[in-house]
């Protein structure tokens, strides 16, 4: 699974990697320890070009009677993705990328689970594949994301079985790509990553809870 990441890179390096056209609209500030619930950068393709902007973490189906649902919907299987009604009709309809610097994910170790950061070697940004929605009851707006998970590449596989997906370039141009509905198509982006293209060491376990804030937690031990 996915259940925590970072996002620290400059807004000027992120706006020209995903190629955002509303950067003067929000803002991004360092964070370190990004949890379920709380607010993700993520990119839609718009009318007019790509933009960007916060959703909530965890999938609140539009049909759902209890947003609390989404406290459970943090990830999507890529195996099962379009079989699930939570996300089958999103895959062809409301695709989105999460942008991270890096994920975090426990390896179980006898009697302690041992945090590690990952991310690619080449220390740039990067993105997750995500389904967004858009919950409506009373009034009340909410807009939320899941990330897609899938079978853990080479070095994942000796901390995690799963591991987030991580897009190319070309692989987030068709995932955003609001013509391209053929199931199968999108299915085949949701791959693990180049194994070589990525690192991971382990860090303390500052990272566990999520009130822990800072770069200290990318500290190695």
């Amino acid at each position: 699974m996915c259940g925590r990441f970072n996002l620290y890179s400059n807004i000027d390096i992120l706006l020209d990697q995903f190629e955002l056209i509303n950067g003067d609209l929000f803002e991004i500030l360092p964070r370190f320890n990004i949890a379920p619930s709380q607010d993700v950068l993520a990119v839609i393709e718009g009318e007019d070009g790509r933009r960007g902007g916060y959703l909530r973490w965890g999938l609140i189906p539009s049909w759902a009677n209890d947003p609390k649902i989404g406290y459970k919907m943090i990830n999507a299987r890529a195996e099962t993705i379009h079989e699930k009604p939570s996300f089958k009709r999103l895959l062809t309809r409301r695709r989105c990328l999460v942008i991270a610097d890096g994920f975090y994910e426990w390896k179980k170790d006898e009697n302690k689970k041992q945090p590690f950061h990952i991310f690619l070697k080449d220390k740039q940004p990067f993105a997750f594949a995500g389904l967004w929605d858009r919950w409506i009851q009373a009034g009340e707006i909410i807009q939320t994301c899941t990330i897609i998970t899938t079978e853990a590449n080479e070095l994942m596989a000796d901390i995690h079985d799963r591991m987030p997906v991580i897009l190319t370039k070309e692989s987030e141009r068709q995932w955003l790509d609001r013509k391209i509905q053929d199931e199968d198509q999108l299915k085949s982006l949701l791959v693990p990553y180049d194994s070589t293209a990525m690192d991971a060491y382990p860090i303390s376990e500052f990272v566990n809870s999520p009130r822990n804030e800072g770069i200290e937690i990318l500290n190695s031990l």
